[in-house]
């Protein structure tokens, strides 16, 4: 049976908010029998407390990308274990919905995991261009940084990527990925101090004999004010409004990624 590939943004114009299935796909609570591995999938009662709610008119509110117009109609958890294919026969054959959404798919195995097809797919996988293209203007703009400078030369087709490695020298700052909110809860005993990060980048600054940090960061506003008075010659990608309902959470996660994995 053919199928055709439809970006949600196209879909919820044309299909509207409605999302008729969404499977929340989990592992099974009893684990592995006798320690023997074999690939089956079974609707089941969620193990974890749902991430959706049902509104007054029983639609189901829940994280959609962003997408605050988005509900399901129906919620339900099927366990998994095995690869990706299983799915198959329950999207196909067992549902009669015109519309499913599959969270936490990354609880399904790839069919084909670690062969040449899967790691060429893999490796030829980049981020969309018009966000590597704002990501080089922001470069350019605020942290003196080029491809030409920097001798980060890119080309679309990573065939053609001739490259040798450590010759590239990357731009004039320093690149630091600082993660809090949910990081934090988990990991409340690792995780340092804002002042302790502070403390780690300035050193890493001096290290380097860099001038400028470029800080990707999910930080809630009361820390990132702080940061900025604990560090002014920090810099951010912080979007307009108009950005962020363009690019969404994503997009922007994305933007930061692409500055910082230019950094020196």
């Amino acid at each position: 049976m053919r199928r055709c590939l439809l970006f949600f943004a196209s879909y919820s114009e044309s299909g509207g908010p409605f999302i008729d299935q969404v499977y929340v796909l989990q592992s099974y609570a009893e684990g592995w029998k006798e320690g023997t591995w074999e690939e089956k999938i079974d609707e089941r009662p969620c193990i974890d407390q749902l991430m959706y709610s049902k509104d007054k008119h029983e639609y189901y509110r829940g994280w959609f990308w962003g997408y605050e117009e988005t509900r399901g109609l129906n919620v339900s958890c099927l366990s998994v274990q095995g690869s990706a294919s299983i799915i198959a026969p329950v999207l196909l054959k067992n549902t009669s919905a015109r519309s499913v959404m599959l969270d936490r798919a990354e609880n399904l195995l790839h069919d084909h995991y670690g062969g040449r097809d899967y790691w060429n797919t893999r490796r030829s996988m980049v981020f969309a261009k018009h966000l590597r293209v704002v990501g080089d203007e922001f470069r350019r703009k605020y942290l003196h940084s080029t491809d030409e400078a920097d001798r980060t030369d890119y080309n679309e087709d990573w065939t053609q990527m001739k490259v040798k490695l450590g010759t590239a020298v990357g731009g004039p700052y320093l690149g630091v990925h600082l993660r809090r909110k949910d990081f934090i809860w988990g990991h409340r005993e690792d995780v340092p101090s804002l002042h302790g990060a502070v403390k780690k980048i300035r050193s890493l600054m001096e290290k380097h004999k860099l001038k400028r940090v470029f800080i990707a960061t999910d930080a809630i506003v009361e820390e990132t004010e702080e940061l900025k008075k604990l560090l002014p010659e920090m810099v951010r990608f912080e979007p307009t409004w108009e950005e962020l309902e363009l690019y969404k959470d994503g997009g922007i996660a994305i933007i930061d990624q692409w500055i910082c994995a230019h950094a020196r």
